[in-house]
């Protein structure tokens, strides 16, 4: 049996949540179950098996609203993570010298809590990337076969 997937999603204006969105389908389809958090707690979400976090970059290199309260709970309660593998899409905006700042914290900060990658961040430039969910469908068909 495939293995349950928590989708954890840092948007501002929603389209990184559309983009979780159509990855939770394409993930279903493999015959994965999700949850799907569009503002992550902590307490809530399962401490074993794979988080997926779609992140975007906010301002000066900050977290989303929507995330910005679950990192903080990582950061203060530094919960143990290596019952935990993740991959990460970071949303960004090129023109920004801050691109995809929160998706190579949220890397960051995983890994120093035992979090282990399953593969290298996928960084979106919303400047040029006019079809993200095919970029982000392509990265996910590269590893999600293998956790099966």
């Amino acid at each position: 049996m495939a293995e349950h997937i928590e989708i954890l999603v840092g948007t501002t204006a929603g389209n990184t949540e559309f983009l979780a969105s159509e990855l939770e389908t394409e993930i279903q389809q493999k015959g994965f179950t999700t949850t799907f958090h569009d503002a992550p707690n902590l307490p809530e979400v399962t401490k074993q098996g794979i988080w997926l976090f779609c992140v975007a970059t906010h301002g000066a290199g900050e977290y989303a609203e929507s995330i910005e309260g679950f990192m903080e709970q990582l950061n203060q309660e530094k919960p143990d993570l290596s019952n935990i593998k993740f991959a990460i899409i970071a949303i960004g905006d090129s023109s920004y010298d801050t691109f995809c700042q929160a998706g190579r914290d949220t890397d960051a900060l995983v890994q120093s809590l035992g979090g282990v990658p399953i593969h290298d961040v996928l960084e979106i430039d919303m400047m040029f990337d006019l079809e993200p969910e095919t970029s982000a469908i392509q990265w996910l068909a590269q590893w999600i076969d293998k956790i099966a």
